[in-house]
């Protein structure tokens, strides 16, 4: 699949508990992202932000990546489509330094702002 045959609804980001709440460990799926594109930038700044949730002053990269495995939380598009971003591509490098607040913005790239704002109207 690619941007031009997004599934009916968009394109699905699974959010996902790795501290093992859940046995799933499934804790929503974001619908309606009109191009993968845009379903990869949200997982991608919403991974950034939980792995530097998870950073705490002096410490070592290794030990953020332990705490986001332990109580972090993950994304990934469902459907597992062809040039779908993966956080294992980036992980060393989230946790050698942190984002910068765009990088974490991932509240802006969030489809269901656009619906509560069309609600507001």
């Amino acid at each position: 699949m690619s941007d031009l045959f997004a599934p009916e609804g968009g394109w699905k980001v699974r959010i996902l508990d790795l501290s093992g709440a859940s046995d799933d460990k499934l804790v929503e799926e974001v619908a309606g992202f009109p191009t993968l594109m845009q379903a990869n930038a949200f997982a991608r700044a919403y991974v950034r932000d939980s792995v530097d949730r998870c950073r705490a002053p002096g410490m070592s990269s290794r030990a953020v990546l332990d705490a986001w495995f332990a109580f972090g939380e993950d994304a990934e598009i469902t459907d597992n489509p062809q040039g779908a971003w993966r956080s294992a591509t980036e992980l060393a490098e989230f946790g050698e330094r942190p984002g910068s607040e765009e990088d974490r913005d991932w509240r802006a790239l969030d489809p269901r702002l656009e619906e509560d704002e069309d609600d507001e109207d």
